[in-house]
């Protein structure tokens, strides 16, 4: 009798440990939505004053960011079409603008086709005369994408403004600073395993972070390497 309770106990506290890590698995691949608040500024204090004022109603309406993969760019547009009377639209080759927001996102312009380059040419002008923004992204600067020459001199009439993706140490200090404000302090063999073997953008790596400490209060465990392996392991993916 006594053998099967202890049986069962730990039959219900592996069941639990499996919710859990199901739970935390689900967490790391829901990241939170882009907004300006999680936005990680580094070197982009610049950019991101801007587009708030454009979303605002600010005097500079249209604005265009550029930079590396990973520099943030696609966050801050996520963020500014959050709010009311906004549309984000991820640019592919046929990419369509008929929608009458008055604040247009279009993230990576490089990649319109020809049809869609003219209407966005087209829905500059409207935005324009309409009292409308514009807030553009590409990995380059607008006079090395291989647009239209209309458009592009569209986009280059307002702000360009470039984007830094931040370095290890600024992610390192933003990870340090998340960790403290959950309440723990973050070993940096931890933090360099989290920059060395997760997805290196803020949002994943903010995410990971936030389901370790929630798995280490789960397990009753500190937050360790070994802890953190166990929970981006290919196991523990694949149990979502």
């Amino acid at each position: 009798r006594v053998l099967f309770r202890s049986v069962c106990i730990r039959a219900a506290r592996t069941v639990r440990l499996c919710e859990a890590m199901r739970q935390l698995a689900l967490d790391i691949t829901a990241p939170p939505a882009p907004s300006f608040d999680n936005f990680v500024v580094g070197r982009n204090a610049e950019a991101l004053t801007h587009i708030r004022a454009a979303v605002a109603g600010g005097a500079e309406r249209f604005i265009y960011v550029w930079g590396e993969s990973g520099s943030g760019r696609t966050h801050l547009l996520k963020a500014a079409a959050t709010h009311a009377n906004s549309q984000y639209v991820a640019c592919a080759e046929h990419s369509i603008f008929e929608d009458v927001a008055p604040l247009l996102a279009a993230d990576d312009v490089g990649n319109l086709g020809g049809e869609a380059q003219v209407a966005l040419f087209h829905r500059y002008n409207i935005l324009r005369d309409r009292g409308g923004s514009l807030i553009a992204s590409g990995g380059v600067p607008p006079v090395q994408l291989t647009l239209r020459a209309d458009l592009l001199t569209r986009l280059s009439w307002g702000l360009v403004i470039q984007l830094h993706a931040l370095s290890d140490e600024e992610k390192s200090q933003a990870l340090t600073q998340r960790a403290r404000e959950r309440g723990f302090d973050l070993p940096a063999e931890v933090c360099a395993y989290l920059l060395a073997h997760t997805p290196r953008d803020m949002g994943a790596l903010f995410a990971t972070l936030d389901a370790l400490d929630r798995f280490s209060l789960e397990t009753k465990r500190a937050v360790t390497v070994p802890l953190l392996r166990q929970v981006v392991s290919n196991d523990f993916k694949k149990l979502n």
